[in-house]
């Protein structure tokens, strides 16, 4: 399952002309490195990573789809900051990622 709602987030990305190239790059960059950490913390986790890729894809949806509603955006990257909470001893990388990508989604939706 998180194999292919990161590939549907990949595909939504590619096909996103909302955003300019360094967007896309960082954001597929950083898209991957989730993958490995979202799949790390599946083996001992499964419902948060479940969770954190869900959010992920919602917070793509909003932050690059043509009638964007900051609102809706805003909810979803704040579901996707929370669905982290406390993982920051134990999963630090995968907490700042999360935040990287909240970030770069926010800023798209502006």
């Amino acid at each position: 399952m998180i194999d292919q709602t990161i590939q549907k987030i990949e595909a939504r990305l590619r096909h996103a002309s909302s955003m300019s190239e360094e967007n896309r790059r960082e954001l597929l960059t950083l898209l991957a490195t989730l993958k490995d950490e979202v799949t790390q913390l599946s083996e001992t986790n499964g419902d948060a990573a479940e969770s954190i890729t869900g959010f992920t894809d919602l917070s793509s949806h909003e932050a690059t789809r043509q009638a964007s509603d900051r609102q809706l955006l805003d909810l979803s990257i704040e579901g996707l900051s929370k669905s982290v909470s406390g993982f920051e001893t134990s999963h630090p990388q995968l907490v700042q990622l999360v935040n990287r990508i909240a970030t770069i989604l926010s800023n798209l939706g502006v």
